[in-house]
């Protein structure tokens, strides 16, 4: 059944002057080879069951003669068992590959996290952007580090040179790298807190921004969360859905959509005026009407009155505020705000896109920065916004994150 002979027949000395190929009988089936190329190893030679087999043991310049008889007595000791010595390897390497952990460094997940999320996302550009961003500013300092051991320190490393001087990529960075680690999560390859987190953790390490200070926030939507809040909004029949539904898809003021007048919408061109007037800055702004906006505004102009495309149920006023305070404490949302979807919009901006911060300000009326107000003095980017409003109408319209109750919204 196994190994037999007279042991230990070979010395030190012989074994390290043979260089004629061959095999050399140590005993017990231990055997010194050595090929025709001359490399030499060891080799356990063995009968079970009737069958001839060879088990290498390593190489010479690995495996000292001393070492390769105490590997051949334990194959010995198996095959008196009745156990292959070569099946109980097998078995041995793969207990110790399930115990050891799978290492995943950050860039593999991050290639794993694009190829998984691509087909969904509607810009085709994404994913390289995606991976332009990761490839310039995450993978120098976390490209190579298994994702259990990427803590906050090395996400600050990552985000401290361009967090000031560049917000709007920083931003990005920052979100990219929270998905990445809560994917990997997801899936069993890391534990514990997301070191890439913003609030409560981030917020206290990196220094504030002028215009983060001077912002006041308002409880908002996640934005994950807009496709299903949309698709709910839209199967309402009331007036206050209509309204808050045009709000959210132009991103516009609440007054702004309350007191919007029939004449100010140019559904051929696509083109909302609201007067100087009606403005915060007391400057007209043109908002561009994605299709879906234009859907709604068309059929609440069936239902205009008083001068006002959603009149209330007083003569001579318009839709109250509290109408959609009201719709937003009936749908479960009583903990956010109206005003809060201007900032769900911003949000989505900046994580998910690749338009620039100057443009979505614009979009959402805000006095622009003087460094950048310089570039955009020649016109309002009206056709630059249209694209950006079209893109945002589509994800608010898309199916994503509409399986489930929505989550993660106080007083919801």
């Amino acid at each position: 059944m196994g190994a037999s002979g007279k042991l230990h027949r070979l010395s030190a000395l012989q074994v390290a002057r043979e260089v004629d190929p061959g095999y050399y009988a140590d005993g017990g089936g231990l055997h010194l080879q050595i090929t025709l190329s001359g490399s030499r190893s060891w080799i356990f030679r063995y009968q079970l069951a009737k069958r001839s087999r060879e088990m290498g043991l390593g190489a010479l310049s690995s495996i000292s003669l001393a070492e390769a008889r105490a590997e051949a007595a334990r194959c010995r000791k198996l095959l008196s068992e009745g156990v292959d010595p070569i099946d109980a390897r097998r078995a041995d390497r793969e207990r110790a590959a399930q115990a050891a952990p799978e290492v995943l460094v950050f860039s593999q997940a991050a290639a794993d996290y694009i190829a998984r999320h691509k087909g969904s996302w509607k810009n085709k550009k994404h994913a390289q952007q995606w991976e332009n961003t990761l490839a310039t500013y995450a993978f120098p300092i976390i490209g190579k580090v298994d994702v259990r051991d990427v803590d906050t320190p090395m996400v600050v490393r990552v985000l401290q040179p361009t967090w000031l001087k560049k917000p709007e990529t920083a931003s990005r960075v920052r979100g990219r790298i929270e998905a990445i680690l809560d994917a990997t999560k997801a899936l069993g390859k890391r534990s514990g807190e997301n070191p890439a987190r913003w609030r409560g953790h981030l917020d206290k390490i990196l220094p504030k921004r002028d215009r983060a200070r001077r912002v006041k926030h308002h409880p908002a939507l996640p934005y994950t969360q807009i496709p299903s809040f949309v698709a709910e909004l839209a199967v309402r029949p009331a007036p206050a859905a209509r309204v808050l539904h045009l709000l959210i898809l132009t991103c516009v003021r609440t007054s702004e959509a309350l007191l919007a007048r029939p004449e100010e919408f140019d559904l051929e061109r696509r083109v909302w005026t609201v007067p100087a007037d009606r403005m915060k800055m007391e400057k007209e702004l043109r908002v561009p009407l994605s299709g879906a906006a234009v859907r709604i505004v068309r059929e609440a102009m069936k239902t205009a009155a008083h001068g006002y495309l959603f009149p209330g149920q007083r003569k001579g006023r318009p839709l109250s505020n509290m109408a959609m305070l009201n719709m937003l404490e009936r749908m479960g949302h009583g903990g956010i705000t109206v005003h809060g979807f201007r900032s769900t919009f911003r949000d989505w901006v900046a994580e998910s896109t690749e338009y620039p911060d100057s443009l979505a300000e614009m979009a959402l009326a805000h006095a622009v920065e003087s460094k950048v107000e310089g570039a955009y003095r020649r016109g309002d980017m009206l056709e630059r916004r249209r694209a950006m409003m079209e893109e945002w109408a589509r994800y608010c319209e898309s199916d994503e994150g509409r399986s489930g109750r929505l989550r993660g919204v106080s007083g919801g």
